[in-house]
């Protein structure tokens, strides 16, 4: 795990490299150059598309393309390392070996930000949960600002005016440069293996993903995942009815959110479906209580919220059957929460980029659950050999050839669900742009 040296502040008077101009780095780079901080960019390509808008915003940009290099390191007295950019890259664990402070924009927010912070990570769910809790926030009458890695990137953040709290959701990117934030309530979600082409093994992963606790006020665990425990003194959430979780199911002729013995809310009124929402909506809960939020603004919160495009989200109903786009399921986990989440016979649009994880994982669910598999992408093969025997598997080339496929099979009362356990970057910039593609071909295809 890669470790951060603590600087309690940011110093003027040195020197600061921001590696990467990816949206964390322009905005870092935004940060350090609108405060007049000695600041070159590195980035490796020759032109990033936000080289151009910081150029028309400063008068003089110093930026280097191409890798990064012993020149670029030996000026630099900081790091400034994009979420994008892996810290055990040699150049930049030379630098932090001899000396050089390397981190990224959420430690630049945690030395800067003067009001409450929520930190919110995990395998899966952390952007519903997020977006979740400042809604809740919204509406008990407080002024939030919601990002992170999700949306607005943590550093633009702090120009808004009137902030009562700040929630950020955070990437295991993130958190390992992260050494100062003191969130007023931490939250791991969950954990299953992904990023392992970044990640010496699963527990380097697992370590850095816990980080988000350290210097919190309350930590907040899944009871149902113990890897995601701190200490006893956790609140904690969980599906199971008979467990001692603060925030759980209880079953009262029909499941309820509830805190304690007490019943919140009927599952069936909840906005967003799917057993793995139930345990979204719990952490949430629990983070929002912890706050202080009222039952009330809690409870609309659970009502009104209608999901995330690209996770888990209703695209239609044609002829009975049910077109769910979760292009969000980028990893094993995620795509088995939501093959889970399904009360229908399964139709599943799968595969990418499956960056080293073990695929054999979904073998159950999907022998349990998916009337077919319909495999496009770079580690399709892969993915087939894993899945083999299951269900029935096909293989496509494009994602138009999977939805036309997944009609012609698709019957009343199914769900035809794109949940990809892959990365999207084989055949797509980026799983919305997959999202976006499976949606289009769904509605062109029924003619609405």
């Amino acid at each position: 795990m890669f470790n951060v040296k603590p600087q309690p502040t940011i110093l003027p008077d040195v020197n600061y490299l921001v590696v990467g101009l990816g949206l964390s780095g322009y905005s870092s780079a935004r940060f350090l150059l609108r405060r007049g901080y000695r600041c070159r960019l590195q980035d490796t390509r020759d032109l990033p598309a936000n080289l151009i808008s910081l150029r028309e915003e400063f008068d003089t940009i110093e930026f280097e393309a191409g890798p990064l290099n012993d020149e670029m390191t030996a000026w630099a007295d900081v790091l400034v390392v994009s979420p994008g950019v892996s810290v055990r890259q040699k150049m930049i664990q030379q630098a932090a070996d001899s000396g050089k402070t390397v981190l990224g924009d959420i430690e630049l927010f945690a030395r800067m930000v003067d009001k409450p912070v929520v930190a919110i990570t995990g395998s899966n769910g952390k952007s519903t949960v997020t977006t979740l809790v400042g809604e809740m926030i919204r509406l008990d009458q407080h002024a939030v600002a919601v990002g992170g890695n999700l949306g607005t990137p943590a550093l633009d953040l702090l120009e808004q005016e009137e902030v009562d709290y700040y929630v950020l959701e955070l990437s295991s990117y993130q958190l390992e440069t992260t050494s100062s934030l003191s969130p007023r309530v931490a939250a791991l979600l969950n954990l299953c293996e992904d990023h392992l082409d970044r990640y010496s093994s699963y527990a380097d992963y697992v370590a850095t993903k816990l980080l988000v606790y350290r210097n919190a006020e309350t930590c907040v665990s899944n009871l149902d995942d113990e890897m995601t425990r701190h200490d006893a003194k956790d609140v904690s959430f969980s599906l199971d009815p008979h467990s001692d979780a603060e925030f759980r199911l209880v079953e009262d002729g029909a499941y309820w959110l509830a805190h304690r013995n007490e019943p919140w809310l009927p599952v069936d009124r909840l906005g967003i479906s799917g057993r793995h929402n139930w345990a979204n909506a719990l952490a949430a809960m629990a983070i929002a209580n912890r706050l202080g939020i009222s039952r009330e603004a809690i409870v609309s919160a659970l009502q009104e919220f209608r999901g995330i495009a690209h996770r888990s989200q209703w695209v239609a109903e044609i002829d009975g059957v049910e077109w769910i786009n979760d292009s969000k399921a980028t990893n094993v986990g995620a795509a088995q929460a939501s093959i889970a989440g399904r009360d229908r016979p399964v139709i599943l649009i799968a595969g990418g980029l499956s960056k080293g994880a073990d695929m054999s994982l979904m073998f159950d669910s999907i022998q349990q659950k998916v009337k077919c598999v319909l495999l496009l992408g770079a580690d399709a093969e892969r993915l087939q050999q894993a899945w083999q025997g299951a269900t029935a598997i096909e293989r496509v080339d494009t994602m138009r050839a999977a939805v036309e496929r997944a009609r012609q099979i698709a019957r009343a009362g199914d769900c035809v669900l794109l949940a990809p356990a892959c990365a999207s970057f084989d055949m797509y910039s980026k799983f919305e742009a997959r999202g976006d593609d499976f949606m289009q071909s769904v509605l062109e295809l029924a003619d609405v």
